[in-house]
């Protein structure tokens, strides 16, 4: 979440009476991610989250982006839901960008999680992954391996502006990781986001799972990978034994991992790696000036890749 495009109190309110949710108190505005713009709204009946889309969203995937959370909300999965107007109408328009209101998830994120907090989260992937398997549509992964290349090539030598060799790093890794990446895996309907700032919890118990908007249809270990990427290692690079075990023996639990999945897992953990890696590093080279926005530094994933690199051991995620 994040604000790159301002709106003033008189357009929320007039959006907002398209829909039965009362008047306008506040809105406050959302610095926390990269992608969209977003507010926190209070109005009479409650709070809901305003979300404009920008940047890396194209707008005719948001049809399945709002299916998918209605699809899961069905489901008993603790998602944020999209909100029909008067009309029916769930995609609107406001100050010129796609719009949606949606439901506001009670809750916070753990920033440091420990053990517990990932044996829920490992319990919740696999219970997303199996409520998926009758959602009727698909949407290829525009961050795929092929996507990391256009990426690396749009960042290009200006990769070297943030760290020394960090565009050689790029190249090496982008030729190993397709040159190996798996052609035959368990697949369906992932999140590919799932950071610790996009689960809320109220105790120990998962309150919300939000940001679907990266959802899309690929294997669902990578999903996991992306998860023990963010989830289970510290803030210099080095995994958090206890974390990566919990999580995976917890999605291990619900949804049994296949021996080609575990074997693949090393080569997994590296693209999603580098996949953060380079979202982030075009982040930071292409700043917009005024946004209201945390630029997440792409460093932490050059650590984390170094580690898979040179570190990986099944024995330290429980295989």
């Amino acid at each position: 979440m994040a604000v790159y495009t301002d709106v003033t109190d008189n357009e929320v309110a007039a959006f907002l009476a398209g829909y039965n949710v009362g008047g306008l108190i506040r809105k406050t505005p959302i610095a926390e991610g990269v992608e969209n713009t977003n507010y926190k709204i209070e109005t009479d009946a409650g709070r809901f989250i305003l979300t404009l889309f920008e940047k890396r969203v194209n707008e005719a995937d948001l049809p399945f982006f709002m299916a998918l959370t209605k699809h899961l909300s069905g489901k008993g999965v603790p998602v944020a839901a999209p909100l029909a107007d008067a009309n029916g109408a769930i995609i609107k328009s406001l100050a010129s960008r796609p719009a949606v209101l949606i439901q506001f998830l009670p809750g916070r994120p753990h920033m440091a999680p420990n053990a517990d907090h990932c044996r829920a989260l490992g319990g919740a992937l696999a219970q997303l992954h199996l409520n998926v398997a009758d959602f009727d549509q698909a949407r290829a992964n525009p961050l795929d391996p092929a996507g990391w290349r256009g990426l690396a090539k749009a960042c290009g030598d200006q990769s070297d502006r943030r760290a020394a060799g960090l565009s050689a790093l790029i190249d090496n890794e982008l030729g190993h990781i397709t040159a190996h990446w798996p052609t035959a895996l368990p697949s369906g309907v992932v999140h590919t986001d799932l950071f610790p700032d996009n689960v809320l919890f109220e105790g120990d118990e998962i309150s919300g799972i939000i940001d679907f908007y990266f959802s899309c249809t690929d294997f669902f270990a990578y999903d996991v990978a992306s998860c023990v990427n963010a989830w289970c290692f510290d803030t210099d690079g080095g995994v958090i034994p206890e974390n990566a075990r919990a999580l995976i023996s917890a999605y291990h639990d619900r949804r049994k991992l296949e021996q080609r999945e575990i074997d693949a897992f090393a080569i997994l953990l590296r693209g999603a790696a580098l996949r953060f890696l380079l979202t982030r590093l075009y982040d930071w080279l292409n700043q917009v000036e005024g946004a209201v926005v945390t630029v997440k530094d792409p460093l932490e994933f050059r650590a984390i890749l170094n580690f898979h690199r040179e570190q990986y051991a099944p024995s330290l995620y429980g295989f």
